[in-house]
């Protein structure tokens, strides 16, 4: 079991990244390059949360499920695909006609995984200060608060955010991108990743990075993130990546202990679907004491 818990966090993204570039290899469409890695990777972490559980009390209710899926289906899938939409028909609209050229400094001929891991590493630079800003200011923080809402973290309340939320961050990481011109199976990939490590950052099963905590955002690091005190979550804000976390030292990963109590001061803040759409915009909603 130790080794498992070692080797399955990366074993398992590597293999959604293989299988993605094997697809688009063998002529698959982007829709099936695409969802199958992601498909059968989030499986695969369910599954693995009934192995090998970092807290069995952490496993959720019929209620949290139902809701949880509510805003992944909504807030983490629907939405986005909307936002991407609307903005390559505005790109190509308000271009249409005109002599516009794909920005020449990004490298469109190199390998795909070298444009993606360039891409990411962009992303996480920008989506750091995004989410250092979400924590450390009042008007973002009470958007953002819905995602520090849940008492325990499991796979599916990695969508658990407010359309508002999830709008800034399609500005700092989709949107640039898509503008930039950027090929869609480089895209593809960034997706994978995405999704599969999302899922896996909050997801509920054991596992023992090493040295990799000081390279990627993964379980052992994100946890500390959703910790009820402020003095612990306001660290680890690296979406897939914490080398940023490092380089400005809001890098948090303490020895010998385990995270407490997680979500926020409020224990008895608004859960559900409707409720949270409209909770930050009730002040300090989210410190009520119990």
């Amino acid at each position: 079991m130790t080794l498992l818990r070692s080797a399955v966090y990366p074993a398992l993204l590597l293999a959604c990244v293989i299988g993605n570039l094997a697809l688009f290899h063998m002529g698959a469409g982007v829709l099936v390059a695409t969802y199958v890695p992601v498909t059968l990777g989030t499986l695969l972490i369910l599954a693995l949360e009934g192995l090998l559980p970092y807290r069995p009390d952490w496993r959720p209710s019929r209620a949290e499920v139902i809701q949880d899926s509510t805003f992944l289906a909504l807030v983490h899938v629907v939405l986005p695909k909307v936002l991407a939409a609307t903005s390559v028909f505005v790109i190509v609209d308000v271009l249409n006609g005109r002599d516009w050229v794909v920005a020449s400094w990004w490298p469109h001929d190199s390998p795909v995984p070298a444009q993606t891991v360039l891409m990411v590493l962009i992303v996480d630079g920008l989506r750091y200060w995004l989410h250092r800003l979400s924590h450390e200011w009042e008007p973002l923080w009470r958007v953002h608060a819905v995602h520090h809402a849940p008492q325990r973290l499991y796979t599916l309340n990695v969508g658990r955010f407010h359309p508002i939320d999830k709008g800034l961050q399609f500005l700092f990481d989709a949107l640039p991108f898509i503008a930039l011109g950027l090929r869609e199976d480089v895209l593809s990939l960034y997706f994978v990743w995405y999704a599969v490590n999302g899922f896996f950052q909050h997801s509920n099963v054991d596992v023992r990075l090493g040295w990799l905590n000081y390279v990627v955002s993964g379980p052992e690091l994100h946890r500390w993130h959703h910790s009820m005190r402020k003095e612990e979550s306001n660290h680890n804000y690296g979406n897939h990546l914490i080398v940023w976390d490092v380089i400005f030292g809001s890098r948090y990963l303490p020895d010998n202990r385990a995270v407490g109590a997680l979500g926020l001061a409020n224990r008895r803040y608004p859960s559900g679907f409707v409720d949270q759409m409209t909770a930050p915009f009730t002040p300090d909603l989210d410190k009520q004491p119990v």
